[in-house]
């Protein structure tokens, strides 16, 4: 329901009479397949299903969301909002799912203009001619095995339906077409929606393992273009070629990527990538690819430039993946989720006070009163992971950050070290060095299943597969 059109067209030349005469006849008929995957129809209905069932009785509106305008010229590549592509299935711009009371869907959607309509050639947010030819509602319809209508019935439908929950905030020109009567029952659609999410079904993990194995081969990509980087090409170049493999095996990358290196690797965030690329320096690289579905990946590994870490290099490395270990292995049904966070701080506590950085017990360390550890490993140890990279990110405290691990729930572990170049109470060796892996994890019915596992973890194993890709 947006209508964010780029202001360019206000430069547009005027349409002489004769033009739009002309422009009416002579067009062969367009369409395009409709791009979903045809298991994802049964699997949607099912969780739109759940979804009703909470609440009874009610109408409940999801839009997708709309692509805002870049540089006032052209939109942004689309990326619906993931609760609708999680009750849908669908991946284009503008849809709107309307659940009414009976549990029966309704998805809202533009019919796509016909050849020898005007809009088909002037409308630049839905015009063939301006943005490629779509599916139109029948074959959308069929394709996600819902009922389709017209994006233009929408506003009478929720008239005539009174009351409604909405997810509000990822459509202006829907929120306008709800009252708020009640913020709170939206606030509760949007939360019930992230809790039902925390549990993925079959064919998620299977898109997720598809998004792993992708991202994957984006980092054997990256190690075969070090000396590109060490050229000249730095951080840059490696981004790029992460980025390539995204485009090209899945559908973008699921976040700005992380390439890191040097001391950039202890910015928690650093993801301007602009850096060179040295000798005798570790790469800190975490990114993940978005696939079709929209499912992404989030992993990190840090690499020895040279292809061979020093002694100093491979000891704090090792340190990170012992608590990283420590932490996959708290990973079961029923186990508290920051339980494999504690895990990975006391090995993190261990080590500093045997690093000396730490001049106290390890007990005093972890003491919840203190926590001076965290000095230097400053954010969590995971997140969830599925259609958002942090997934599930409105779920109740209960049921996430305070709750039970269940069967279905697909998370990162990452800890990691972050030694700051200005921190003075490190040797100056130390300073500067960001090392943190990070690993995708299914919890299964008897514990865990590394769904990141094709990547190595241990320090030789890094060695040596650096080594083999190098040829």
């Amino acid at each position: 329901m947006s209508d964010n059109a780029p202001a360019t067209s206000s430069h547009d030349l005027p349409v002489p009479p004769a033009l739009a005469e002309f422009m009416l006849d002579g067009w062969a008929p367009v369409q395009a397949p409709v791009r979903v995957d045809p298991e994802v129809a049964s699997w949607a209905a099912k969780r739109r299903a759940r979804l009703t069932g909470m609440f009874p009785g009610e109408h409940l509106v999801v839009p997708a969301g709309a692509p805002p305008v870049r540089s006032n010229d052209q939109y942004f590549r689309f990326r619906p909002g993931s609760d609708y592509t999680w009750l849908t299935g669908d991946g284009d711009r503008g849809g709107v799912l309307v659940l009414d009371p009976a549990g029966d869907a309704t998805l809202y959607s533009d019919e796509p203009p016909r050849p020898g309509t005007a809009p088909y050639w002037t409308d630049r947010a839905a015009g063939i001619v301006w943005n490629g030819p779509r599916a139109d509602l029948a074959a959308l319809g069929e394709a996600l095995q819902v009922r389709c209508r017209p994006l233009a019935e929408l506003p009478g439908a929720l008239d005539a339906a009174g009351r409604a929950r909405l997810l509000r905030t990822v459509d202006a020109g829907v929120d306008a077409l709800v009252p708020r009567t009640d913020p709170i029952a939206d606030v509760d659609l949007a939360v019930a929606l992230a809790d039902l999410r925390l549990i993925k079904d079959e064919w998620e993990v299977g898109q997720l393992q598809h998004a792993v194995d992708v991202t994957v081969r984006g980092f054997e990509d990256v190690v075969r273009a070090i000396p590109e980087a060490l050229a000249g090409g730095g951080e840059r170049w490696l981004e790029g070629t992460f980025s390539r493999r995204a485009r090209t095996d899945g559908e973008e990358v699921g976040y700005q990527p992380i390439v890191a290196s040097g001391a950039r690797a202890a910015i928690l965030h650093w993801n301007r990538n602009t850096g060179p690329v040295r000798p005798g320096e570790l790469l800190l690289l975490d990114a993940g690819v978005e696939v079709g579905s929209r499912y992404t990946a989030d992993i990190t590994r840090v690499l020895p430039v040279d292809g061979r870490f020093s002694p100093l290099q491979r000891d704090v490395y090792e340190l990170v993946r012992r608590a990283n270990d420590a932490a996959i292995g708290q990973l079961r049904p029923g186990a508290m989720f920051r339980d494999y966070h504690w895990a990975a701080m006391a090995v993190f506590a261990a080590g500093l006070v045997d690093l000396g950085l730490l001049r106290c017990s390890v007990e005093e360390a972890l003491d919840p009163e203190r926590q001076l550890y965290r000095r230097w490993t400053l954010c969590g140890s995971g997140h969830m992971l599925g259609l958002d990279v942090h997934d599930c990110g409105r779920a109740t405290t209960a049921r996430y950050v305070e709750g039970e691990l269940q069967a279905g729930m697909v998370l990162t572990v990452e800890p990691g070290l972050y030694f700051q170049p200005n921190d003075e109470l490190v040797p100056a060796e130390l300073r500067g060095l960001g090392m943190r892996i990070e690993e995708d994890l299914l919890i299964t019915e008897d514990g865990s299943r590394n769904l990141s596992a094709a990547l190595p973890r241990t320090a030789d194993d890094v060695e040596g597969w650096m080594s083999a890709l190098a040829g």
